[in-house]
């Protein structure tokens, strides 16, 4: 059975429920997106959830941004199809919906007020695009990349054990 995970911004003006198969916390996001919009270490974490179990109270404080994305050189930029919602109000990363994969949604750990099981190793990515200050504590299991990591949310749950039947 899914984990049931609920969450909410700072303000309390949003919150959220959704069933998530992959609620592990293991995966570091060193984007400029992610970084800039999400992580307060220097990092954000998402999650997977099932798009269809989705409730949501306050959608009229939510906010959507979708980054625009450049090559290194600044010549070629597109608009990222992922949706990240916030709160308005706040300011709180709350989730982003991508709809290349409409049966899921990625609450960002940050928002989930359910207590998360811990990792058993975590994946550091997109360390390329990390800034100079920060200093990534990488575990003696944990894996690292400088772009993408070799296995999906699904595949590293399931590779871990960890995967909420």
């Amino acid at each position: 059975m899914p984990m049931h995970l609920e969450g909410s911004c700072r303000c309390g003006a949003v919150t959220f429920a959704l069933d998530s198969h992959t609620p592990v916390p293991y995966q570091l996001c060193y984007c400029t997106i992610c970084r800039k919009t999400a992580g307060g270490g220097g990092y954000a974490i998402n999650l997977g959830g099932l798009a269809a179990s989705l409730k949501v109270k306050g959608r009229r404080a939510l906010g959507m941004y979708q980054a625009v994305i450049c090559e290194d050189d600044g010549t070629q930029c597109v608009t990222s199809s992922g949706q990240r919602h916030f709160c308005r109000k706040c300011g709180a990363a709350l989730w982003l919906y991508d709809p290349t994969w409409p049966e899921l949604i990625h609450p960002f750990a940050s928002a989930i007020d359910t207590a998360l099981p811990v990792p058993p190793a975590r994946v550091h990515l997109m360390l390329r695009y990390k800034p100079g200050w920060v200093r990534p504590q990488i575990g003696p299991r944990d894996e690292v990349y400088e772009e993408y990591p070799e296995l999906s949310l699904a595949e590293w749950h399931r590779k871990h054990g960890v995967w909420a039947e």
